[in-house]
């Protein structure tokens, strides 16, 4: 069975950087020429390309050259250093590469078809719609593992159809006319979620990668300059603007939508205020479900940390301590839908398992009640076993955000001889504040189960972030530890 993609109703996409705009034939038109070069140098139906830039027209142009002719594309991180894109072509035996604009990486096989992004196709026809089988693979996106043996999660063309589909009927298309991306288009968020689907709904897309300090403090213009009604960003970010930016001056945001990472009600309330979007929603999604599978809406029900609402199609239940899935209850979130992943690439040992009889399980605890909300606790991987009891670290990083001299935190778990571990934080104070460990570790006391209070603190000037802007709490743990932390 096939399925299809109508390039004909897209919009214009807009690169804020350069100051440009591509409309939708030049976007088409360039597909179409990619796609020639691409035929002529052999690739076909289920070849996997390599796509190494992103955050352009060209980009897109790109992926649906590649979609066109059937084949595969593998969307990598343009920062890869070039030993890491070496290991991902190898991995994944692509046969066709499409480098960015005076990338130097050279060190790839020999025979393996390296191509260029191309600006000007000139007169010829454009791709009008893409059809393809449902059931093959479309789209390979790494969440880990370059460096080592790749992690590469499978989306058919099905399962991306499902996930824009479902999209689509979540959000208005009034809503998604002009949509900002600031992420980068290498993951599910960014490029499914905030590109694709706005795309695809003839809405006009603005893409400012680059979700650093520079681009939240210029957020509040960007929004207002390009009447921006609808954006996606991760809890990092939403609060560097909250810090740096000044509100947009105009009404036109509609909707925000924050995921990637745990959030807490109180940044929720922050960035509606901040935006004046009348519909802010927590959203969660993995790059296992083609990204958003539920979300919350500030115009349904008041904000609280970790309430991501009800499912986007399909259907979610909990694993509970004796194994069996219940519909309500508490334990590990598990999910069918029709934007779940075929598998990971090559990987039929992590595929097992994770995926059983249709469900996904997500790895992440919660509760679903009776009326089929979902409230996330966190990743069971996190968890911190403190002489038997579970801790959670996504718990105590949302409570120390609420001290007015917390800007950032995160928790860990170190071992320790007689618990088997104790938990451990990385502070990140705000701008002129002494505060000390003692001090916080009494006002935590009086908030939290002594279990949770963390026993070693370490104040730091930057929590890192992956590229997605998610805190990797194994990093984290490896820098603090590195050093001296305070007691």
């Amino acid at each position: 069975m096939s399925i299809e993609f109508d390039l004909g109703q897209i919009g214009s996409i807009h690169d804020v950087n350069a100051g440009s705009k591509s409309d939708p034939v030049t976007i088409r038109t360039n597909a179409a020429a990619q796609a020639w070069a691409l035929s002529k140098a052999g690739i076909g139906n289920g070849d996997l390309v390599i796509i190494t830039h992103g955050g352009t027209p060209t980009f897109f142009s790109d992926l649906f050259a590649v979609w066109s002719l059937g084949a595969c594309a593998v969307c990598i991180n343009p920062g890869l250093a070039p030993g890491e894109l070496r290991n991902v072509v190898d991995f994944t035996d692509a046969k066709a590469l499409i480098l960015g604009e005076g990338d130097d990486r050279v060190d790839l096989p020999d025979g393996l078809v390296h191509l260029s992004p191309i600006r000007d196709a000139g007169d010829i026809a454009p791709i009008a719609k893409i059809e393809a089988d449902k059931d093959a693979p479309a789209l390979i996106l790494f969440t880990s593992g370059t460096t080592g043996q790749p992690k590469g999660v499978v989306q058919t063309f099905g399962s991306l159809r499902a996930r824009i589909d479902l999209n689509q009927q979540q959000i208005a298309r009034e809503t998604l006319a002009r949509t900002l991306c600031v992420l980068p288009t290498h993951f599910g968020h960014g490029l499914i979620g905030n590109c694709l689907t706005p795309l695809l709904a003839g809405g006009d897309l603005f893409l400012a990668p680059g979700g650093g300090m520079a681009r939240a403090a210029g957020l509040g213009a960007i929004l207002s300059d390009h009447e921006i009604s609808f954006m996606s960003s991760v809890p990092s970010f939403w609060k560097m603007v909250l810090k740096l930016s000044k509100p947009p001056t105009t009404k036109s945001l509609q909707q925000v939508s924050v995921g990637s990472a745990p959030v807490a009600a109180e940044l929720i309330y922050e960035i509606a205020k901040w935006s004046g979007a009348p519909d802010v929603r927590n959203m969660y999604g993995i790059t296992e479900t083609a990204n958003w599978i539920a979300g919350s809406s500030t115009q349904d029900r008041a904000p609280e940390d970790g309430l991501i609402g009800t499912m986007w199609g399909g259907k979610a239940a909990v694993r509970l301590e004796d194994g069996t899935l219940a519909t309500e209850g508490e334990g590990e979130i598990a999910v069918k839908t029709p934007s779940l992943m075929s598998g990971y690439f090559k990987r039929p040992d992590l595929t097992k398992q994770v995926l059983s009889k249709g469900w996904y399980f997500t790895g992440d605890t919660g509760t679903i009640d009776d009326h089929g909300i979902i409230r996330l606790g966190g990743r069971i991987k996190n968890e911190i076993n403190r002489g038997g009891m579970k801790v959670s670290p996504e718990e105590i990083d949302l409570l120390l955000e609420r001290h007015d001299d917390v800007e950032e935190a995160c928790a860990f778990g170190i071992p320790d001889a007689a618990a088997g571990e104790t938990v451990a934080v990385a502070v990140k104070l705000s701008a002129g504040s002494s505060m000390i460990a003692e001090s916080l570790r009494v006002w935590c006391t009086e908030r939290i189960r002594r279990d949770c209070v963390p026993e070693r603190w370490y104040f730091v000037a930057e929590i890192p972030k992956t590229d997605r802007g998610k805190l990797n709490r194994d990093i984290v743990r490896d820098k603090c530890t590195e050093g001296t932390g305070n007691d």
